[in-house]
């Protein structure tokens, strides 16, 4: 059977971001997310090429790289359990040059503190979750692409749910709203803690994730006070990490800034989750091993 190339790719840029987003969502890894759904295709090309009809494409790679995304997480677990400090997902960062989140079909939906919570629950009950309340998959759907019947995967979803919902976080529903409380937030950051003791929530914390490679906090930081006075060292603290300029980004459809060394390097990417008109949590992530996706400076 011969392969239409001009098919497959409109068919690749049709389903990418889909595919990436679910890959994603399961390993909170850009790099992984982006070879899984190479691989999906990979095996697409090959099946066809071997003879096979595959009439729903679709369906098809969906199931392709949601298995081998559960696949992944599983062999990985072991990793994750010897990490150095604070785990954070890879920050997925729109703006500037090519938009990264056009590769998501909800960035919103995947905020790093939803990634965190999904983190606790098993492969399974992560792609479940997401293929049904994130995006809005049939569970006839979530049943053939997890391979269990569909009263499981009802009662897979609803456990999963419910564990999120206890844990998961709400944001500020007005985008201007956060945008401003951001601007005001970078404008004061690094300066007297006065300049930043309104803007932060009573219980805010403040995560790092070195991964053991670069300096930072092993521990969360909790509390205005205490956070308040790390972030009045922030620009000490990145002037170690060797940033020099910085540029304003949504981070997983919230705001944040990427710090960038002289040549352009991206050395820590900072997010903000805003909760009533206030900074609720801060998450920094510094393991260089999780930056490199992440658009260098503005040219």
């Amino acid at each position: 059977m011969s392969v239409d190339a001009g098919t497959d790719e409109r068919l690749y840029a049709d389903l990418r971001p889909l595919l990436f987003s679910i890959a994603y969502g399961i390993t909170a890894s850009v790099g992984e997310a982006e070879d899984l759904v190479q691989e999906a295709f990979l095996r697409l090309h090959r099946a066809r090429s071997d003879g096979e009809r595959v009439a729903a494409p679709k369906a098809w790679l969906s199931t392709v790289v949601t298995r081998l995304a559960i696949n992944h997480v599983r062999s990985a677990r072991a990793r994750r359990e010897t990490y150095v400090g604070t785990w954070l997902p890879e920050p997925l960062v729109a703006n500037p040059g090519p938009d990264a989140a056009e590769r998501v079909e909800t960035a919103e939906s995947l905020s790093l503190a939803l990634l965190v919570v999904l983190q606790s629950l098993t492969p399974v009950e992560r792609a479940v979750f997401l293929l049904r309340e994130v995006f809005g998959c049939g569970y006839d759907e979530v049943a053939a692409v997890v391979g269990k019947s569909e009263d499981n995967c009802r009662q897979i979803a609803a456990r999963a749910r419910r564990h999120v919902a206890e844990r998961r976080p709400r944001f500020d529903a007005s985008r201007r709203r956060r945008d401003e409380l951001a601007a005001r937030f970078f404008e004061a950051a690094g300066g007297a803690t006065e300049g930043l003791i309104d803007l932060l929530a009573r219980d805010v914390v403040i995560y790092g994730d070195g991964g053991g490679k670069t300096r930072t906090f092993l521990r969360p930081v909790r509390g205005r006070e205490r956070v308040a006075s790390v972030l009045a060292e922030l620009r000490t603290w990145l002037g170690m990490l060797g940033a020099s300029d910085m540029y304003r980004a949504e981070v997983n459809g919230q705001p944040g800034a990427v710090y960038v060394a002289g040549d352009g390097r991206p050395v820590a990417v900072l997010a903000l989750d805003v909760v009533d008109g206030q900074i609720a949590a801060l998450r920094a992530v510094t393991n260089p091993d999780k930056l490199t996706h992440v658009p260098p400076a503005r040219s």
